[in-house]
């Protein structure tokens, strides 16, 4: 695939500018410090490119805002004694070393086990902990797609959990393939429900027009709400690739 890329100043931002063979521009703004990053078509000029920005800049300099004001997670270490959060709630981390199986559990209201080999390495502590998540997640995914694809009268090509930088969620249109981020597994049921009638309902409606407005308040009513909470939520200290 043919790419290049180069970095464009406009109103005082930075924009990296990556151009692929796509039809449009795609403009993103990366937390956790507001990172700018452009996707554009191989034959946009650069010209092209800073106009379109320059109608954007209020609507970056929000979502900057918004990314500053919110709290962040400290480094995780994958030690006793660290905050790890699940299904909305923040459970203590409680790592026992035992010559045995690796493992993670819930213990009482608010302690989270994580069983690992003595001498084990942070980032097997820290692979423990993300394949316990996504086997919760998926437990919990499973039949809540299949009682949303029954109610909304679309059916999914595939689903699947990956972690994801930008986005709780994605739908390709065409292929009717669904992306869950598996930072999911630490929000309320109720945001991950916002989040699977959202990505279903792209299967009907590719784009945010009003027609998608209209189905997203006739199936969830109180989807603008969960949409804000969700995005108050901690975000992690983690920066993987999207």
């Amino acid at each position: 695939m043919n790419t290049n890329s180069c970095s464009l100043h406009v109103g005082g931002i930075e924009a990296l500018v990556v151009r692929k063979p796509i039809k449009n521009l795609h403009l993103s703004v990366l937390p956790p410090n507001g990172y700018v990053r452009v996707s554009a078509p191989v034959r946009m000029s650069d010209d092209a490119i800073r106009t379109l920005l320059a109608t954007k800049i209020s609507w970056i300099h929000k979502q900057r805002a918004r990314f500053s004001g919110q709290e962040r997670q400290t480094v995780r270490r994958y030690l006793s004694g660290e905050s790890h959060y699940y299904l909305g709630k923040r459970y203590r981390l409680d790592v026992v070393y035992v010559n045995g199986p690796s493992y993670v559990e819930l213990k009482g209201k608010n302690v989270l086990i994580l069983q690992a080999r003595p001498r084990s390495e942070q980032e097997r502590r820290e692979r423990v902990l993300h394949e316990w998540y996504r086997n919760e997640l998926r437990t919990l995914l499973a039949p809540m797609i299949e009682e949303w694809q029954e109610r909304l009268g679309v059916e999914p090509t595939s689903w699947d959990i990956k972690r994801m930088k930008t986005r709780w969620g994605t739908c390709n249109h065409k292929a009717g393939r669904i992306w869950l981020n598996l930072e999911l597994i630490k929000k309320p049921l109720s945001c991950i429900e916002y989040v699977v009638v959202h990505e279903l309902v792209h299967l009907i409606e590719k784009k945010h027009n009003d027609r998608f407005t209209e189905l997203m308040s006739r199936h969830l009513p109180r989807w603008r709400s969960t949409k804000d909470n969700l995005n108050r939520f901690i975000l992690s200290h983690e920066n993987w690739e999207h």
